[in-house]
């Protein structure tokens, strides 16, 4: 049986996680090619500064391209490529520490 649609402002608010968990921030808006009625971005705000610190300078939030979106739910998973946004060195020391 499939879902009924959904009006897409209900996107807004929703929190978006990687699907390995880690919180990616609050969906405060999306991005939409009218021309082919399709979504495709995501503009995040209220960002996990973990992910972003130094990838984000002074920016409000950043926008996550559609493509990357797993599941649809109370929640929003995407890929978990956002992850990799860490420098190299933070990967090693965070692997030394576990």
């Amino acid at each position: 049986m499939e879902n009924p649609p959904q009006e897409i402002t209900s996107l807004i608010g929703r929190e978006v996680y990687s699907n390995n968990g880690v919180f990616v921030g609050e969906i405060e808006d999306v991005r939409i090619d009218v021309h082919a009625e399709k979504v495709t971005g995501l503009a995040l705000g209220e960002l996990n500064g973990e992910l972003f610190d130094g990838h984000v300078d002074d920016a409000r939030g950043v926008m996550v391209p559609y493509r990357w979106v797993r599941a649809v739910g109370d929640v929003v998973l995407v890929n978990d490529v956002v992850e990799r946004l860490r420098d190299p060195e933070q990967e090693e020391e965070a692997a030394a520490v576990a």
